[in-house]
């Protein structure tokens, strides 16, 4: 049973002030429906309570009366993302990797990016590496392996997570987008083809959840950091 210490109750929103302490993360704010004085007013709560704020799905609008109150905000314009760290959080060892198939991937790319960054990852991007020019990507395959973990973002039919599942022996997380053609409906072409991946090992995410894989990315490398940090101490 939750106590009144673990949230704050806004009225229109209780913000869980303890998700840190359970989850290893502070909690995020969707901003996506909600007004900028509400965001203003949630994330003001979560930055009294701890170092990093992220907030998603924000809009131009969010981010100027945020920033009037916060000056250290940044502005993430691609990614739709509002950032504000009062202390960084220390930098795991290892690297994530987000893959990305065209150049309109990139907003969901950069919000799987910025997502990794302020939880503490080291972040390496490739970038227009599609299968409709596959050489591109065989010539990354040194940085992708070198990576713990990769997010590969594609659209139209989807099928980049499976063609790195089978190149590398790291676990990927493939993140459909909308991007695409009538018969790509909106992004159900990719998150289907993924979702019947031949690529061993291939998890998926929602339709343009970079966050939901940066997420999933992070916990991964902090299981993989925790193992080193320990392997470390008994050596």
């Amino acid at each position: 049973m939750a106590t009144p210490e673990t949230f704050v109750d806004l009225g229109f929103a209780r913000v869980d002030t303890d998700r840190r302490r359970r989850c290893g993360i502070p909690e995020v704010v969707f901003a996506e429906g909600k007004t900028p004085e509400e965001v203003l007013a949630i994330g003001r709560t979560i930055l009294a309570n701890d170092p990093v704020l992220l907030i998603t799905r924000a809009s131009a609008a969010h981010y100027e009366m945020f920033a009037a109150e916060v000056p250290t905000a940044r502005w993430h314009p691609r990614a739709r993302c509002i950032t504000a760290e009062a202390q960084p959080l220390p930098k795991m060892t290892g690297t994530v990797g987000v893959v990305c198939a065209g150049t309109s991937d990139l907003p969901v790319a950069e919000e799987a990016a910025i997502t990794l960054d302020i939880f503490g990852n080291r972040v390496e991007r490739v970038t227009d590496v599609g299968v409709a020019g596959l050489h591109r990507l065989l010539a990354e395959r040194e940085r992708l392996e070198a990576c713990n973990v990769l997010i590969v973002v594609a659209g139209m039919e989807g099928a980049l997570p499976s063609v790195v599942a089978g190149l590398v022996s790291k676990p990927v997380i493939a993140v459909p987008t909308s991007i695409g053609y009538g018969a790509s409906f909106g992004g159900v072409a990719a998150l289907l083809g993924m979702l019947t991946s031949c690529g061993s090992g291939v998890t998926v995410v929602n339709i343009d959840n970079g966050f939901g894989a940066a997420y999933a990315a992070t916990q991964i490398n902090r299981l993989l950091h925790t193992a080193s940090a320990v392997r470390s101490a008994e050596s």
